[in-house]
């Protein structure tokens, strides 16, 4: 069984944590995010660090307490530094362009897709088949990531698509005649 929940979380200097209750609030300087701990794990914090137990000893309650700390964990990770994934874009005429709180992308559609970021996350496009997004929230930003890639997901006989940088695509061999 893993042992996450055994390792504390440390807390750099300028987050503040509070909690209230079952939530843990992790405030830093790139903002602040909000989660609510289950009921069967217990949240101390000491100096500068937080520590995570089971508070009864079956294999669900210490199953939930390395969730929990992985989750605090990537939260204190979030607001220190934040998250960012990269995107390529692999076709002719395939390309992004970043506007405010829109991504508009040609992806050998009639149209064009027009995709709405949420709130907290921000896109660049540093070159026309690149796509940077980042955020402090790491589950939104794949979430935002696998949004983007489902509009054209890479195809496996040209290799044409929207994909993760650094992504491995499997090709398939033509049709023989």
């Amino acid at each position: 069984m893993s042992r996450v929940a055994n390792s504390p979380v440390a807390l750099p200097s300028g987050v503040e944590v509070k909690l209230d209750g079952q939530d843990v609030t992790v405030k830093g300087g790139k903002g602040e995010l909000t989660v609510a701990v289950h009921g069967s794990v217990a949240v101390d914090q000491d100096e500068g660090v937080l520590k995570f137990a089971a508070r009864n000893g079956d294999r669900e309650s210490k199953a939930l307490a390395g969730t929990m700390r992985a989750l605090v964990q990537n939260m204190v990770t979030g607001v220190t530094d934040g998250f960012e994934r990269r995107l390529e874009l692999q076709g002719v005429g395939y390309r992004a362009q970043a506007q405010g709180k829109k991504l508009t992308l040609q992806l050998g559609f009639s149209h064009p897709v027009v995709y709405e970021l949420p709130e907290g996350i921000e896109a660049q496009t540093p070159s026309q088949t690149e796509v940077v997004i980042s955020g402090i929230d790491k589950q939104l930003v794949g979430q935002v990531c696998a949004e983007v890639r489902s509009f054209r997901p890479p195809e496996p006989y040209k290799g044409k698509g929207v994909r993760y940088q650094g992504e491995y695509v499997r090709r398939k061999e033509a049709k023989k005649k």
